[in-house]
């Protein structure tokens, strides 16, 4: 509407006005790759390592396929068949994807009990929707009229209401926000016109961007559905100039990669690459690997099978590997439209969390080591914290004597198991370097992984 369009005209006026009257501070970011690039991370997200990811939005309602399901249906040509049958199977005829939105109650959305089952995953980060590619938003955006969770649905703010709760049990808390909006009438006449014009940039997705920032304080901006169009475009160098130098969360806030047509694992502040991207090796810049419990989607779907969903062994060796590697790692799960989180995922964060419990040392807050990997008779994974090298197996040995054949060892090495205090008998394999472990009986972990707490190696 024209309303929309004056409102967001002054947002971008006030925004420009106070970066131009700003107060100069000590290091001032211009609005260009080069310099966005040089600023340093803020330590909390590399000491955090693991986070808790959340695809909420109307797509929950049909639950069916994935989060990419009004695409699936109307958006790709030829139609998803799955969906289409779905849809005619299910729904009247002339059934739109609008009307699922008042279906979207959140009823029994608890943001407290939410963010006690991310506090208990061990995870020191949570990241929401607060708007995905469909352009509903979980908060009262004022540019995205009667397509938001307070005029529509569950009719309250999920974005300040989750906030609130996460931030209560000292958890840092972010937003996920998409770009692009498939079928937005801006956005499609921005791209007809080849991007050359910035409709729906000015008037929808900057002055959303400011308000999310200015009213929420997110500590994490995770960009997504930029690759149609370049940063340009979207005027990412100067949102992003804002963010570090003006807006509210300047020295705590971090950023993905993803602002434009080829800036993944370019350009921004961690990088994702891709989706459950798993680089293999030590990479020179910090990332972070996504990557959801139900293998198939991001968002909930109501036909999950449990041989779809990752076991908890297998969130452990990604988590565990990803760490390794210098990596965050950013776990999925997808409530329900009426707002609980499914028990079986449930159960896999709580999982990860008393694993984390009795093996947190050897992932919060450490750094890789010299060598992330050491293949034996099992898997053992490497980080380190100081002049500590933690060494954690993910399957369980074979025998009661474990090889490590990296670690050069000295008279005062000690090794010991993380929960149980007393120290391990060992003997060098070779003249300082390699140890051969005499393991205890090891306690059963639902998690099938152990560390090895190494002092005094090298």
């Amino acid at each position: 509407t024209t309303q929309t369009a004056t409102r967001g005209s002054l947002v971008m006026a006030a925004v420009f006005l106070l970066l131009a009257f700003a107060s100069p501070a000590a290091a001032r970011y211009t609005a260009n790759w080069t310099s966005l690039d040089a600023r340093p991370l803020p330590s909390w997200y590399d000491e955090a390592k693991v986070g808790i990811f959340v695809h909420w939005g109307v797509f929950s309602v049909p639950g069916f396929g994935s989060e990419w399901f009004w695409w699936h249906w109307q958006g790709q040509q030829p139609p998803d068949p799955k969906c289409v049958s779905y849809m005619s199977k299910n729904y009247p005829p002339g059934f739109s994807y609008p009307d699922f939105a008042p279906q979207f109650h959140a009823q029994f959305f608890n943001p407290e009990e939410w963010a006690d089952i991310f506090k208990a995953s061990g995870a020191k980060y949570v990241v929401l929707t607060s708007k995905h590619h469909e352009g509903f938003t979980n908060w009262g955006s004022p540019y995205s009229w009667n397509w938001n969770s307070v005029d529509n649905g569950p009719k309250r703010d999920l974005v300040e209401d989750l906030g609130d709760a996460v931030r209560n049990r000292s958890l840092h808390y972010g937003l996920y926000n998409s770009l692009y909006e498939w079928f937005n009438p801006l956005y499609l006449e921005d791209k007809k016109n080849g991007f050359k014009t910035q409709q729906f940039v000015m008037q929808k997705l900057l002055p959303e961007l400011y308000n999310i920032v200015v009213r929420y304080r997110p500590e994490v901006i995770w960009s997504d559905g930029d690759w149609e169009a370049p940063d340009t475009y979207w005027n990412s160098t100067q949102f992003l100039a804002w963010l570090y130098n003006d807006s509210p969360v300047k020295d705590t806030v971090v950023t993905n990669d993803r602002w434009g047509q080829g800036t993944a694992c370019k350009h921004g502040g961690f990088y994702n690459c891709q989706d459950k991207y798993t680089p293999g090796q030590l990479p020179k810049h910090k990332w972070e690997k996504c990557t959801s419990v139900d293998t198939l989607s991001w968002g909930y779907r109501r036909n999950m099978k449990f041989k779809e969903l990752m076991d908890l062994p297998a969130i452990i060796d990604d988590l565990v590997s990803t760490v390794a590697l210098g990596g965050n790692y950013l776990l999925n799960v997808g409530p329900t439209a009426d707002g609980t989180i499914p028990s079986v995922f449930e159960e896999r964060l709580r999982g990860l969390g008393a694993w984390l419990e009795t093996n947190g040392e050897a992932i919060y807050a450490t750094k890789p080591w010299r060598v992330q990997m050491e293949n034996g008779t099992v898997p053992v994974w490497y980080t380190s914290k100081g002049a500590t090298v933690y060494a954690i197996v993910t399957a369980k040995p074979p025998t009661t004597i474990l090889k490590l054949l990296i670690p050069q060892t000295s008279a005062t090495t000690k090794v010991t198991l993380l929960g149980r205090p007393s120290p391990l008998p060992w003997a060098p394999v070779y003249p300082n370097a390699g140890l051969s472990v005499l393991l205890p009986e090891l306690p059963f972990t639902p998690g099938q992984a152990w560390t090895l707490k190494l002092d005094n190696v090298q």
